[in-house]
């Protein structure tokens, strides 16, 4: 199978899928029938699904669809934003304390130069507080608005969600939902029921929504051509024309990302709420107790875990360890009580903190309210 023209060249099928959904959409556009809302919602749908599935393979296509897109909004769907409150709701915060931590981040008095970050600083997490604080995002364009972020995008749009509260669970899942739909469920107070957590995570909505990428102010440091670290020996850059990643996280109160690594540098920009995270060294791998790459028996006889990744083992750079649950034992992964928590970190983000930490370490966040975060990997 995986000998496949389709797993051997996927720019290939990605491209096609673009080019499909493209010629589709015009298609049904070019009638000479009235086209009423659905038509037009369904053409929108199909080319979301071009640039969330396949990136808009193909030189000037993304351009290309979004030009699409705001033309059939603007001759086809009302801009009606009825509903949507100018700011998420705020909560009580009360952050829980993380036992599984000993030691605050390191907080910087002020933004390092760019010779003393390559040199010095880049070696370890530290907070800039309040640095993203003149971004338009936290300013005159403000993404904490509902309303703002559906008029951003106009009407019509969808995004990738996850369905469920940890992606090591067998029950979580992802789906594509509308936009103002995901918006208006944010908004929503809770009821009391069991409600299923719905979270925009690791996705490029700046790329999706282009109007966002104006919002943020992109800091020097992610420019700085960093080499390897001596704990990361394969880092690489990422392999786009600008070396860098932009990853938008949106989700409620209560939405977790497990402990693990990733293989770059990270800026982590905190723009709307309140997010905890909490930080290992590389050094702390061995005690982690990160799960298996799977093997070819593993995949046939084991019930499906998406962190396993069957399908990618890179997931596999993810712990069995719940560094956020408030546990009564350490019976249960011992050496990570032992060895880990003693050096482990961890802070909670106020809106405008801007951390940092290097490619490899361990890090698990969450939300403490409605958060919207910017990732920029580099």
């Amino acid at each position: 199978m995986f000998s496949s023209p389709r797993y051997s060249n996927p720019l290939c099928w990605r491209r096609l899928y673009t080019e499909a959904s493209l010629y589709r959409s015009l298609a049904d556009m070019q009638t000479d029938c009235p086209i009423d809302n659905a038509r037009a919602l369904s053409a929108i749908s199909r080319l979301d699904k071009a640039i969330v599935i396949a990136g808009a393979a193909g030189e000037g296509r993304a351009d290309i669809i979004h030009a699409v897109i705001a033309k059939i909004q603007s001759e086809h769907l009302p801009a009606s934003f009825d509903g949507l409150p100018d700011s998420f709701p705020s909560a009580s915060f009360t952050v829980t304390p993380v036992r599984s931590s000993s030691k605050s981040v390191h907080v910087l008095s002020s933004p390092p130069s760019m010779a003393a970050f390559q040199r010095q600083y880049s070696k370890a997490p530290f907070v800039l507080k309040g640095y993203i604080n003149d971004w338009p995002a936290t300013t005159d364009r403000p993404w904490r608005s509902p309303a703002y972020l559906c008029h951003v995008a106009g009407p019509g749009r969808v995004v990738p969600v996850e369905v469920g509260s940890d992606y090591r669970a067998s029950d979580w899942t992802q789906t594509i939902m509308s936009w103002n739909e995901f918006l208006d469920k944010l908004c929503s107070p809770p009821d009391g029921t069991t409600q299923t957590v719905l979270y925009l995570a690791q996705h490029n909505l700046l790329a999706q929504f282009p109007s966002l990428r104006d919002d943020i102010i992109v800091p020097d440091y992610v420019y700085a051509a960093m080499p390897a670290p001596g704990h990361y020996l394969n880092y690489r850059p990422p392999g786009n024309e600008e070396q860098l990643v932009l990853n938008a996280w949106l989700g409620p109160a209560g939405t977790t990302s497990p402990a693990h690594t990733d293989p770059y540098y990270n800026m982590y920009a905190q723009v709307v709420g309140r997010k905890t995270v909490w930080l290992a060294s590389p050094d702390a791998t061995p005690s982690m107790y990160p799960y298996p790459s799977p093997t070819a028996s593993s995949v046939a006889t084991e019930k499906h875990n998406p962190a396993a990744n069957h399908t990618d083992p890179s997931l596999s750079n993810t712990s069995r360890v719940d560094v956020f649950a408030q546990r009564e034992s350490t019976a249960e992964f011992p050496k990570f009580w032992e060895e880990v928590v003693p050096q482990a970190m961890s802070v909670t983000l106020e809106p405008g903190d801007l951390l940092f930490f290097p490619p490899g370490w361990w890090h698990a966040m969450r939300s403490e309210s409605v958060s919207f975060s910017v990732s920029m990997w580099f």
